[in-house]
């Protein structure tokens, strides 16, 4: 009921849950915002004056996945898929079954605007960099790999579990999309309920372009990681020699029309080969300079933080403060990085770092002054410009 609530307080078309409560006889579950759309072990509540057309579509999962085609006024099509990934419960005890990884997968993403979301039961460091021992995760991460998919999150922990007097953290409920749309895609995890899942809130906008070309945010592959596994890079190279040994090769003689079908042949080629040896890298804060083991450090406490609170022994001032603290190292980080740049950059790097990003550029003798407009920092130094 507290998501439902904060449902209509967010003015949400939608609301998915996982694990519902049973119904049982003489007690039913209602709301008067939404119509409750019930499967096995998802509940997908939809809004009642939403301006939004929701069809429900079976493609099996046993109730455990739940597909709804949604029509807009403009007439633009979407897909949502409501998911709980889990070993079924039969007399108490568990069965070896996830009855959402039967479903008709491939009949499922069949559709280029699709979202998904739910409770995955899945620890991968893939989606959590603070991730337990990974297990249960094979299924969501071949999924992913298939079908070309990108966890949406904001690296916050979405699940707590107390066990032998020890409460840990994970984050295990999350939305994935395809690329054209995770731009799109606003997440925020910051809302505690009574339960030990968070809600995940997702925001859709629709403001930019249908042709506009997302990226897909990959950057490039663990060749490193690869190659500490011996056996497996040697697979991976013979691999590549037995496919790429049978080309022809090129010589001054070759013709431009040869020299694009090899370019084109390797660049595809070696490419899926990467994707399935290698495990794909994202750009996320972690990879960026200014990324420090400081801030990494106070991220944590953050998270601990927010873990206390969740047992009611932190306040959510405690949780605003460590969060600003952690704000203002970054942005002290940020200028810092800057500065370090400008110092020793030439004439050429200061004017790429300056198509980079939204500065405003002003010289007054061979000083310069660079204004930082989202950090509010002033950068100094001596342009070297006669």
């Amino acid at each position: 009921m507290i998501a439902l609530e904060t449902g209509i307080v967010w003015g949400a078309d939608v609301v998915m849950l996982q694990e519902p409560c049973v119904e049982k006889e003489g007690y039913n579950i209602s709301h008067p915002g939404y119509r409750l759309v019930r499967g096995g072990r998802t509940m997908t509540a939809i809004r009642r004056d939403t301006h939004l057309v929701f069809s429900e579509v079976d493609k099996g999962g046993d109730g455990d996945v739940q597909v709804f085609d949604i029509k807009y006024p403009s007439g633009r099509k979407m897909r949502l898929v409501n998911v709980y990934d889990q070993l079924r419960q039969e007399g108490g005890v568990r069965s070896q079954g996830r009855p959402a990884q039967t479903a008709r997968w491939r009949e499922i993403m069949e559709q280029e605007k699709i979202l998904l979301g739910g409770d995955w039961n899945a620890h991968s460091d893939r989606w959590d960099p603070q991730c337990p021992p990974k297990r249960d995760a094979n299924f969501l991460e071949n999924l992913m790999d298939e079908y070309d998919l990108i966890d949406v999150t904001d690296r916050e922990e979405t699940h707590s579990n107390t066990r032998n007097g020890e409460t840990s953290g994970s984050l295990i409920d999350f939305f994935i999309t395809k690329a054209s749309m995770a731009n799109r895609l606003e997440t925020s995890t910051d809302l505690t309920t009574t339960s030990d899942h968070t809600i995940v809130c997702a925001q859709l906008r629709w403001d930019e372009g249908e042709g506009v070309k997302v990226s897909q945010k990959i950057t490039g592959w663990d060749i490193d990681g690869l190659k500490e596994e011996e056996e497996k890079y040697k697979k991976a190279q013979k691999e590549w020699e037995d496919k790429s040994s049978k080309r022809p090769v090129l010589d001054e003689k070759s013709s431009e029309d040869e020299l694009q079908r090899e370019a084109e042949w390797m660049q595809w080629n070696f490419v899926n080969h990467l994707n399935r040896c290698c495990k794909k890298v994202k750009v996320c804060a972690r990879s960026k300079r200014w990324w420090t083991a400081e801030i990494a450090e106070n991220r944590k406490i953050l998270g601990s933080i927010k873990r206390a609170r969740r047992r009611g022994e932190a306040s959510q001032q405690q949780v605003k403060r460590q969060r600003s603290n952690l704000q203002r190292m970054i942005r002290h980080s940020k200028t810092e990085m800057w500065r370090k740049f400008l110092t020793s950059a030439t004439r050429d790097q200061v004017w790429q770092g300056l198509r980079c990003d939204e500065t405003r550029w002003t010289t007054n003798d061979k000083d310069f002054e660079i204004q930082d407009w989202r950090s509010g920092g002033v950068l100094g130094g001596k342009s070297g410009v006669d």
